[in-house]
């Protein structure tokens, strides 16, 4: 849970000084590997896409719009601000267990509110958890499964809404961070590289998608806040160690 996380952590946990290499390469190499995920979102969640644009409404674009503006305004107003103050290891790890203790807190609030009811203030709401996860370590997944617990849905409920807000600021940042590299330009010798990134994300992808399942039919989110409390911990652990 959280891309940016797992990029900024695993290497240093498997000794790699990614911090060293140049930050636009790093951030250009990231966009490859969100666009290979992407297109796997695309392809698993086609189905579940395609109903939600078949039934499109008034109601539906309102909010699809409320989850999508609060991450929108944030990023064009604070993001290089919060990749450079907020992008170290250190800062990334104690992100991830902050965000896995936030998660197990909501998910102690009853589960009773079922898809249907959202409506406005709730999808604002759900924007503004899915806005958190432009610091990395944050998980867009898990703010936004956060934020819909603390608003009392049910969890399949939660993870409904979770992937709904997700998908369109996936689409319009990968689509946003393409554009900027290809205006930028990317030196002949790293496509390849850049491409197996790609593909990698695009097939772990493919490969997890029955978590998305899982997720659904989880009774708690207990085991996947523990995760992140436990992948923080051993980061900060293994920074001291070095």
């Amino acid at each position: 849970m959280s891309s940016s996380g797992h990029l900024a952590l695993a290497p240093g946990l498997l000794g790699w000084d990614y911090e060293a290499l140049d930050p636009e390469l790093r951030k250009s190499f990231e966009v490859a590997l969100h666009a290979g995920t992407a297109a796997a979102l695309a392809i698993a969640l086609r189905r579940e896409v395609e109903d939600v644009l078949r039934s499109l409404d008034a109601r539906r674009v309102l909010g699809v719009a409320l989850t999508f503006a609060p991450a929108a305004l944030v990023a064009a107003v604070f993001e290089r601000a919060i990749e450079e103050r907020l992008g170290s290891a250190r800062s990334v790890a104690i992100a991830q267990i902050a965000a896995g203790i936030a998660l197990a807190l909501a998910d102690m609030r009853p589960a009773e509110r079922p898809y249907g009811e959202a409506g406005a203030l709730d999808h604002l709401l759900i924007g503004c958890g899915q806005a958190c996860a432009l610091v990395p370590g944050v998980s867009r997944n898990g703010a936004t499964l956060t934020a819909a617990r603390l608003l009392r849905f049910e969890r399949r409920a939660a993870s409904v809404l979770s992937r709904h807000a997700a998908l369109p600021v996936i689409a319009g940042a990968t689509g946003l961070k393409g554009l900027r590299l290809a205006r930028r330009g990317l030196a002949p010798e790293l496509r390849a590289q850049f491409a197996v990134g790609a593909a990698a994300a695009f097939v772990s992808t493919i490969a997890s998608r029955r978590l998305i399942g899982v997720m659904d039919r989880a009774r708690s989110y207990r085991p996947f806040a523990a995760y992140r409390i436990a992948l923080g911990a051993a980061a900060l652990g293994g920074l001291r160690a070095r």
